[in-house]
């Protein structure tokens, strides 16, 4: 337990039907009941009472719902006091204010979330996941995170962290012990074990990466020749005026990148510079920072004017698009026009007009729902972290089997130790004291 006692505004800032201020630590119910001007005896454990809120001069304020958690009922495992009020922003300020004044101190950020950890209410993979929750733009995503809020990702990682223990216990026991009545498998039984868990973490990070869209959104781009409706088109999809707009060739010089939610898919949308030689050197670097964008999306979206012929940039465009190794639709804008251009051949393709996207955004929801990156299914890593984490520990698992092989069990020993910090560092930190508990346990050494 700590010995201060913290207070913070715990809903977002700004004007709303309740706001939520909240008082952790050890003086949590005295200054409740301090701001409520009553005796601490006031308040039943876990009860919502309507109470009156006084400020520091004792003079009255709102009228709100109080409830107190005790000791270890409670999210950061401490004593908490939860002032429920009306929206307002000054008011929020005055409550929060008065606790402070009643000996409380303010809260430095994510510090309930820290408080948490250390008493042990959540590990460091659901702390991850209560900041991802709150920033979360997808479906898929709130249904994954939900999943590691729940600890999904602890029992994983728990159980891969016991196994690496049971076989560092292992080759310590050889190394250490070698004249003890072992089992003459022991360097078999290991390999084994390491071969099922190099493959499991490999099928995590494979899943994981391939998955990752969930957090981070797919990418589609919006390319074409200069003056083709690429604005236009990205402003149609968002229904507002984000892009600007002209009859100009090369009005857009910069990338423009907006979130969109198509379906339950989190997608950023990126309107490129159109393609095309140019001598202007501003243009030329809007153009290549468009043919990046290319090699950066997850899906391209080739504009083509149905009401005119193809013109040569907009053959340029289909030559660089036939080297492209991803997910490329052809949109023919203006289909309310009288059509120029025939089937381009070898790439889906979709007809639209100013006012009717819809067709495109139906067409985007079926390939983004065919690429099998749902929420569903088992749990994965959701941030570039962990990923890092179990990459560094596959790679120490690697060259533990390596040292396994030539019989220099020490430095075996020692990658093992380095796989289970890996792992480790997603949930909770490791112990060496654990690797002696299981040895110890495992293998009752000394009788």
């Amino acid at each position: 337990m700590y010995e201060d006692t913290i207070s913070a505004i715990a809903t977002p800032h700004g004007v709303g039907a309740i706001s939520i201020i909240r008082v952790s630590g050890d003086k949590a119910l005295e200054v409740g009941a301090k701001v409520c001007n009553l005796k601490q005896n006031s308040f039943k454990p876990r009860y919502a009472h309507l109470k009156t809120l006084y400020d520091k001069r004792g003079k009255e304020i709102d009228k709100a719902i109080v409830i107190y958690f005790p000791a270890p009922n409670s999210f950061t495992g401490e004593d908490i006091f939860e002032f429920q009020i009306h929206g307002g922003v000054v008011l929020s300020q005055m409550v929060l204010e008065t606790t402070l004044y009643f000996g409380s101190r303010l809260a430095r950020g994510g510090e309930f979330s820290k408080r948490a950890f250390l008493n042990g209410k959540v590990d460091l993979s659901e702390a991850e996941a209560i900041g991802k929750i709150i920033e979360a733009k997808s479906e898929e995503a709130v249904h994954q995170l939900s999943k590691q809020l729940h600890g999904e990702l602890r029992t994983l990682t728990d159980r891969i962290r016991s196994e690496l223990l049971n076989i560092l216990a292992h080759s310590e026991v050889t190394i250490d012990y070698a004249e003890e009545d072992l089992p003459s498998d022991i360097e078999e039984t290991i390999e084994e074990k390491l071969e099922d868990l190099e493959a499991e973490l490999q099928n995590l990070l494979k899943s994981s990466k391939t998955r990752n869209r969930i957090f981070e959104g797919f990418k589609i781009s919006i390319i074409g020749r200069p003056n083709v409706g690429k604005s236009s088109l990205l402003n149609s999809l968002l229904n507002y005026e984000r892009a600007i707009v002209s009859n100009i060739a090369g009005t857009t010089r910069d990338s423009v990148e907006e979130y969109l939610t198509v379906g339950t898919h989190l997608v950023k949308i990126v309107d490129t510079a159109g393609i095309r030689e140019s001598g202007d050197e501003v243009e030329k670097i809007g153009i290549e920072r468009s043919l990046k964008a290319i090699s950066e999306s997850d899906i391209v979206l080739a504009l083509f004017d149905s009401s005119e012929k193809l013109q040569v940039e907009d053959f340029q465009i289909l030559k660089t698009l036939e080297k492209e190794d991803r997910e490329i639709l052809v949109v023919f804008s203006k289909s309310d026009l009288k059509r120029e251009i025939e089937e381009i051949s070898g790439f889906d393709s979709v007809s639209v007009s100013k006012k009717e996207t819809f067709k495109l955004l139906e067409k985007l929801e079926e390939i983004l729902n065919s690429q099998n990156i749902s929420s569903e299914g088992g749990v994965i890593l959701s941030s570039l972290k962990q990923i890092e984490e179990v990459e560094n520990g596959v790679s120490n698992i690697l060259e533990a089997k390596e040292f396994l092989k030539s019989g220099e069990l020490e430095l075996f020993s020692l990658h093992i130790e380095s796989a289970i910090q890996n792992i480790s560092s997603i949930s909770k930190p490791y112990e060496y004291s654990e690797m002696l508990d299981e040895m110890f346990g495992s293998f009752c050494l000394g009788k």
